[in-house]
């Protein structure tokens, strides 16, 4: 079965090489130390190039989310439980949540990895052990 694939470039490779690694990597610029998601050719907060990046923690707290039940996702069962999430650093990002019935704003997220082949592994979310529900 086929997925979605997300793109990849030269803004976000780095991205990418670091879920193949089970590492959860944030933009993060050199020049002023501003971390960002998502990934783009230049700071925000300073406009410089400098691209670096910092390895998360892999954890955070439900923003918000959404429980997806159609049109069909290629690749996905349905639904799908999609939910934004604030990282510890202090960003914010998009991400599956697998391995849950139902989800509440402030629940405790980890990250965890789905390989789908050789040049692709995508960033899940799963209730943290913390969690206690």
């Amino acid at each position: 079965m086929s997925v979605v694939r997300p793109m990849m470039n030269r803004d976000s490779q780095f991205f990418w090489d670091g879920t193949a690694a089970g590492e959860l990597r944030i933009p993060k610029c050199n020049a002023c130390g501003t971390l960002r998601f998502p990934p783009g050719p230049a700071c925000q907060a300073c406009d410089a190039y400098d691209r670096g990046y910092q390895v998360a923690a892999g954890t955070g707290t439900v923003y918000s989310y959404v429980v997806h039940r159609h049109p069909p996702v290629p690749g996905k069962e349905l639904p799908i439980v999609i939910a934004l999430v604030d990282l510890d650093e202090g960003v914010r990002m998009v991400g599956e949540v697998v391995g849950v019935d139902d989800l509440e704003i402030g629940d405790r997220l980890r990250v965890d990895y789905n390989r789908i082949d050789d040049d692709l592994t995508l960033p899940v979310w799963r209730l943290s052990n913390e969690e206690g529900r």
